[in-house]
């Protein structure tokens, strides 16, 4: 393991806040597709059926009254069936990604004086926290 080089810091432990990003290895949660960058998601996609196979009809009747997503259907020269699907909305496949933490706690790489931690519930609220902590200590700055 690599040692870490650190920067001598210039005031006490409790002076400092340290903000985090993680992520549990171990763990995978179901996502939606606007989540993951889907790009059928992004763009819309196709499904080409062959309603001449059992298979096919049972596909195609899922689409038409179960499926529950906007589409066009259309029929090729050979005789498939082609659904398009518009952009915007979950496709068929089963997504997952690993969650992120994010996290504020007092104190820096020496410890947390106080035990006060916290986590954000969404991306935004932390950038939020983060960017006003960095206001106040440019004021700190410049008063002095």
């Amino acid at each position: 393991m690599r040692s870490v080089n650190r920067i001598a810091p210039l005031h006490a432990v409790q002076a400092y806040q340290t903000f985090s990003i993680s992520q549990r290895p171990d763990v995978l949660v179901r996502a939606a597709c606007q989540q993951v960058g889907c790009a059928a998601w992004l763009r819309g996609w196709e499904t080409t059926l062959d309603e001449s196979t059992d298979l096919g009809r049972q596909q195609a009747e899922y689409v038409r009254t179960k499926a529950g997503r906007t589409f066009r259907e259309m029929r090729t020269e050979a005789g498939l069936t082609v659904f398009r699907f518009d952009s915007g909305q979950r496709c068929f496949a089963e997504h997952s990604t690993n969650p992120e933490t994010y996290g504020v706690r007092d104190g820096d790489w020496r410890g947390n004086p106080t035990g006060r931690a916290r986590q954000h519930a969404r991306p935004a609220d932390w950038v939020e926290d983060f960017g006003e902590h960095q206001l106040r200590i440019a004021d700190q700055q410049q008063k002095g």
